[in-house]
């Protein structure tokens, strides 16, 4: 009994001196390989966070494909481009208004089933299409269209909401001006519904006065000046619009046309629609009727 005790407690001690020997030996291992994996780890950091300072340096360098550089935003120039937008916009309404003081020379006829001649209108670009028809309503008056004085007295009399403007195939209404047909390029089956230039020409103003309306000189009581004095003024000739054919342009009583609605040419007629396209399509007539014909 005493020897099974005695070979027990021996096998304990050396059980225990390797357990010791081991445990040194498990211990020291780890040690040795977290340094390295920990010096490897740096060696890794290092050369990551060397490579992300270089490409940092690349990034923030100018390009040199490019061939301006950036400009930085700061107040003052970001001050500075916005008086340059200022000044390039108030440049642009110097210019437009320019544009609306150039006057043209619109010849017309008096359409009441056959076309007489009513002369021509010299009118600015920016004027609208009532003041038109009231000119034309005194050249009317002026020239007698009709049968002896009593055309003459119809014509003081008529109003402008009695008078039609019709362009090619198109009523303009009242409301529009010149300018909007020109600055919008607004193009029927025949090309322009208006062969005026929406750039300054040759007859437009150096300079406009501000204080000076385009219709300064309209005078509902006024008439117009004499046929011989309007023939000897040469410069009318050198406008725009003066070589136009005058049937393009037509003066209609709205009272005859609202008789005569249905019957050609006014079935053709139809009211300007700025949302619809007059370049394509088939051309009907009030009643749905295609035409054949351009």
């Amino acid at each position: 009994m005493k020897k099974q005790k005695k070979a027990a407690t021996k096998n304990k001690l050396s059980f225990g001196v390797e357990d010791d020997d081991n445990a040194d030996n498990v211990s020291s291992r780890p040690i040795t390989s977290h340094a390295t994996s920990v010096s490897e780890s740096d060696a890794t950091d290092n050369t990551l966070s060397r490579d992300d300072t270089e490409r940092s340096k690349k990034r923030l360098g100018p390009n040199a494909s490019i061939s301006q550089a950036p400009r930085v935003l700061t107040k003052s120039a970001m001050m500075k481009d916005a008086q340059i937008r200022e000044q390039l916009r108030k440049d642009f309404l110097a210019i437009q208004e320019r544009v609306k003081a150039t006057e043209v020379l619109i010849p017309f006829v008096f359409y009441d089933g056959t076309s007489v001649p009513g002369g021509q209108c010299k009118i600015k670009k920016g004027e609208h299409i009532w003041l038109f028809l009231d000119l034309s309503r005194k050249v009317g008056a002026e020239l007698g269209v009709g049968v002896g004085d009593k055309s003459k007295r119809e014509w003081a009399r008529v109003g402008v909401d009695d008078l039609m403007l019709v362009r090619r195939d198109l009523i303009i209404p009242h409301h529009y001006n010149f300018y909007y047909f020109l600055v919008n390029k607004v193009q029927t089956n025949y090309g322009a519904l208006f062969n005026f230039s929406a750039e300054p020409t040759r007859a437009t103003p150096a300079h406009l006065d501000k204080d000076t309306p385009l219709a300064k000189d309209f005078n509902p009581l006024a008439r117009p000046g004499r046929k011989k004095e309007q023939r000897n003024d040469d410069t009318d000739t050198l406008l725009e619009g003066a070589d136009d054919d005058p049937n393009i342009t037509k003066v209609v009583d709205r009272r005859w046309y609202e008789r005569n609605k249905h019957i050609y040419p006014a079935s053709l007629w139809s009211e300007y629609d700025p949302t619809k396209d007059y370049t394509s399509g088939v051309r009907t007539d009030t009643q749905g009727n295609a035409f054949f014909f351009p």
